[in-house]
């Protein structure tokens, strides 16, 4: 497995993969951070088109990946991860919408933890599903991080049309 770091607006992001793909999005603060195993070599070069996608979205300029994405999972963890890929840009949706979509009315829990199992945040957007209250619900990233990333997509909450960073958020809602 290959692994590099990169900066963004949200934090230090780690990518990781191989030669089939991208395999994990890392955050660095959240319930899904995690540091690199050893054995992960260090190589950035085979992410430079992930790091360029990724600075698009942040940018505001990109709205859909395009890089060869290979998470594993179960067979169910892997329909919920494609049905995610299927929420537009600045749309939100349920947990019981994504288990309708998949042929799994009754399955809203089992969507979530499918969900929280996503190993490719934001290019995988799971940071789209809410509770069906409406109300954020939990993210490996941390509440803020997704908050932002769905305020970052709608433009709700712009300040001059320029995203404040993730830090300057979490300050602004502490207050």
């Amino acid at each position: 497995m290959y692994t590099t770091t990169h900066d963004t607006v949200i934090g230090t992001l780690t990518l990781a993969g191989d030669h089939t793909g991208l395999r994990h999005l890392i955050f660095p603060q959240g319930d899904r951070a995690f540091h690199v195993p050893e054995q992960w070599q260090s190589w950035s070069e085979p992410f430079d088109r992930v790091r360029w996608q990724l600075d698009e979205y942040f940018s505001g300029s990109r709205q859909k990946f395009s890089v060869t994405l290979a998470p594993t999972g179960t067979l169910f963890q892997m329909a919920v991860w494609q049905a995610l890929g299927g929420i537009n840009y600045a749309n939100t949706c349920s947990y019981g919408h994504i288990a309708k979509s998949i042929g799994k009315p009754k399955a809203s829990r089992a969507v979530g933890a499918a969900n929280g199992a996503n190993p490719i945040p934001i290019i995988i957007p799971c940071h789209r599903v809410i509770g069906a209250s409406g109300k954020l619900t939990g993210f490996g990233g941390g509440l803020p991080t997704k908050q932002w990333l769905l305020v970052h997509e709608t433009g709700e909450g712009q300040l001059f049309g320029v995203d404040p960073t993730i830090q300057e958020y979490e300050q602004r809602n502490q207050a």
